[in-house]
This record gives C-alpha cells, structure tokens and sequence, in this order.
C-alpha cells in the first residue's frame, strides 16, 4: 500500500454512516457464509473498531457498488480480506484506463480518471490475477463485465495491462492496451482489515 493510501485510509466516517455499513456488511456476512466457513463476524467486527480508516475504505467500496465481503484471513498479518463481491464490476469504477502514464498518454477521449488512481484514492488496491482466480471459486462474478487485475511491470512497460473475466465457465485472462477503456470494464479491489 502507498503512502498516499495509508493517508487516505485513515478518513472517519461519521457515526451514522459508520453503523448503516456495519449493518450491510453484517448482513452480507451472514448471507455468504460460504466466503468465509468458520469465520465469526464478532471478530470481524473488533477489527473493523480497532481501524476505522478501513471502514472508510469499505464505505469506498460499498459506494460505487463493489459489495465487500470477507474472502479469507491473512494468518500472518492477522488480518481479515475483503474483495469486491459485486456481480458484476462495480458500476462507479467502469470506464476508467488502467493507471496515470495511460491517462495521460491519451490525446482525445480522455476516461475521467484510472483504476489505479481510483484505488488509491479508495485506500485499496487492484485484484491480482490470482486474487481474481480465488473470487471466481467462490461464485460466478463477471459474466457480463470485465475487471483491470494488477499487471506485472513488464507488461506496462511495454504499455499493456492485463484484465480478466468469466465466459463459458472459465476465467479468462486477457491484454489491452492501457489506455483503453469501455463501459463494461471496471476494477475489483481488495483490502486487508
């Protein structure tokens, strides 16, 4: 995580925006439990009071209709994962070019601002294409959109960057260019708690 990102992360949501997430997050939990077998959303919840710029993070999330979930445990860093559960990619992050140097290398047309910056400013950060692997073996997300993961320094030095999808009930990964960008094609993030 940037420094950037840290800073943003630690924004606090007024207390009745902190419990109107806290209640959709709770009940999302307890709706999808097979996300997360085992797990027990009292100790989820003392980790989301423990950081409240994570809230605010999630409240990002929940915003442009991500719908976070927890997805796992990080037993190393003691932390909780929540991805982006939507359907589908989230609708306030479509249309968005991969990052910065793609933003800014395009002369017309320009996309409103990049997955990248969006995430940053969210204080989460992009699927990786194993992430975006992992989110597939817990339902069937995507099948109408199309999701930016991280790509590899490699690939965006040589201007691409990587998204993946799901059609024919496989999870396909594919390359564009990053400056390109289409209504279909959004972000999921992740964010450790």
């Amino acid at each position: 995580m940037t420094k950037e990102t840290e800073t943003r992360n630690k924004e606090v949501l007024p207390l009745e925006e902190k419990e109107a997430l806290l209640n959709v997050l709770q009940a999302r939990f307890e709706e999808n439990e097979g996300r997360h077998e085992g797990m027990k959303w009292s100790e989820v919840m003392a980790k989301l009071e423990e950081q409240p710029g994570k809230l605010w993070s999630l409240n990002e999330m929940e915003r442009t209709g991500g719908e976070p979930d927890v997805v796992g445990y990080d037993q190393e860093k003691d932390a909780y994962i929540f991805y982006d559960c939507s359907k589908e990619s989230p609708k306030g992050r479509r249309s968005v070019c991969y990052d910065r140097a793609a933003l800014e290398s395009r002369k017309k047309y320009k996309p409103e601002t990049s997955a990248m910056d969006l995430a940053t400013s969210m204080g989460i950060d992009l699927l990786t294409e194993e992430q975006y692997r992992t989110l597939q073996e817990l339902g069937e997300f995507d099948l109408k959109t199309s999701s930016w993961v991280s790509t590899p320094e490699k690939v965006r030095e040589l201007g691409g960057a990587l998204f993946c999808d799901r059609r024919y009930d496989h999870v396909f990964l594919y390359h564009n260019g990053a400056e390109s960008y289409y209504k279909a094609r959004g972000f999921r993030g992740s964010l450790l708690v």
